[in-house]
């Protein structure tokens, strides 16, 4: 089904922009001012709403904050669009409850590439919402009782079964879930942000959010919305009571515990990775210095053996000419030959033993990869008790 996306913008030449721009891609409805797009927003239920912010009327702010508060459109992707850039305007347009923002002029491709974005964000929220809401009723009932303690214990021991991003964030939400925060995660594996959310999508505005406000204050408090940073792992409250002191102290004891506890996992999965990774690196290199000693091996068995016969040979080639046996200098260059001989044979040996030890850790390094691998796999957790399941004192 094609996408429908409304466009909001008192300015008959950004109308004719995105009708050239979105052509074909997806169908268009235009409003030249905020009440007529709220008229239209209802009329037709966009998938998706471009909105101007400076307009006659109603500002984009004001139109944003109304849509967001009708039932019928409360859900719908809104995407600002504006000629101002500065991230005080975005947290502005973010606050108002927009899921993106584009600064004018922009060209064809980014449009689409936005709202294909947003459309998809759309569609999974969707999706997802109607078990979230089921999961979310049973957990709050589950845990109506449950102390903030007994969930962090509960946490800590259910850490120890996550070997992954996905499966650490999925008891991360759990534990949020009783609280009634609307929480989004971004955790820094390896300095990349692997963003999350207890509604499974994470809309792109809320990831510039946390992106700009990474290396920012521990605590970041903006309107209703809080964002906590840790180094490898930082999340964005969306619905913090900031007006009700007593609760927001008790929240701000709280994170502090279960960030500490996460950032240290994510550290924890790092260090697993990369000794993975070198255990790899150092044991080919042996396999592969061991194949080549192998290769080698047999040849020079071979021209040792070869040597010994020739030395024979000349031997009793000398015993069997007196003339020769006198031949001081010959006897010399025998006895010289004898101990080179020799050398060759402890050679011998000690490549043997070296041999030997490259075997043995070659054993010991596929018993280490084994171990580490079994550490980095994701484990059945089908048997782990959830945030729902425990009884608390």
């Amino acid at each position: 089904m094609s996408k429908l996306v409304l466009a909001i913008d008192d300015d008959k030449y950004v109308h004719r922009v995105i009708e050239e721009s979105l052509a074909g891609f997806c169908k268009i409805i235009h409003a030249k001012n905020g009440e007529e797009g709220l008229r239209q927003a209802k009329k037709y239920n966009p998938d998706i709403i471009l909105l101007d912010v400076e307009m006659p009327g109603k500002t984009g702010y004001e139109v944003c904050r109304e849509l967001k508060s009708l039932e019928q459109t409360k859900d719908t992707p809104i995407m600002f669009l504006s000629g101002r850039s500065a991230l005080p305007e975005r947290v502005k347009g973010y606050n108002s409850g927009a899921a993106d923002y584009i600064v004018k002029p922009f060209n064809a491709e980014e449009l689409i590439a936005r709202i294909r974005v947003l459309y998809e964000y759309r569609q999974h929220s969707i999706k997802l919402k109607s078990d979230i809401e089921r999961a979310q009723i049973t957990a709050e009932i589950a845990m109506t009782d449950s102390g903030d303690m007994g969930r962090i214990m509960r946490y800590v021991g259910q850490t120890y079964h996550a070997h992954d991003v996905d499966t650490l964030s999925n008891y991360f939400f759990d534990f949020f879930k009783p609280l009634n925060l609307d929480v989004v995660a971004a955790f820094w594996y390896e300095e990349v942000g692997v963003f999350h959310s207890a509604e499974g999508a994470v809309c792109p505005l809320e990831q510039e959010l946390l992106e700009k406000h990474r290396h920012a204050n521990r605590f970041v408090d903006f309107s209703s919305r809080t964002i906590v940073n840790y180094p490898k792992v930082s999340i964005l409250i969306k619905n913090m009571p900031l007006d009700d002191v007593a609760l927001y102290g008790r929240f701000k004891d709280l994170f502090p515990h279960i960030l500490e506890v996460t950032n240290a996992k994510i550290q924890d999965m790092e260090v697993n990775e990369k000794a993975l990774s070198q255990a790899h690196t150092i044991g080919n290199a042996f396999s592969e210095l061991s194949s080549q000693m192998y290769k080698n091996s047999d040849a020079r068995d071979m021209a040792t053996a070869k040597f010994a016969t020739q030395l024979d040979e000349l031997r009793e080639t000398i015993e069997q000419h007196p003339a020769l046996a006198d031949n001081q200098t010959l006897h010399s260059q025998i006895e010289q030959l004898v101990k080179t001989q020799l050398a060759f044979g402890v050679l011998n040996e000690d490549l043997t033993y070296i041999k030997y030890q490259l075997n043995h850790i070659i054993e010991s390094r596929n018993e280490l990869i084994l171990s580490l691998s079994k550490i980095a796999e994701p484990e059945h957790t089908d048997d782990i008790t959830s945030q729902t399941d425990i009884e608390l004192f």
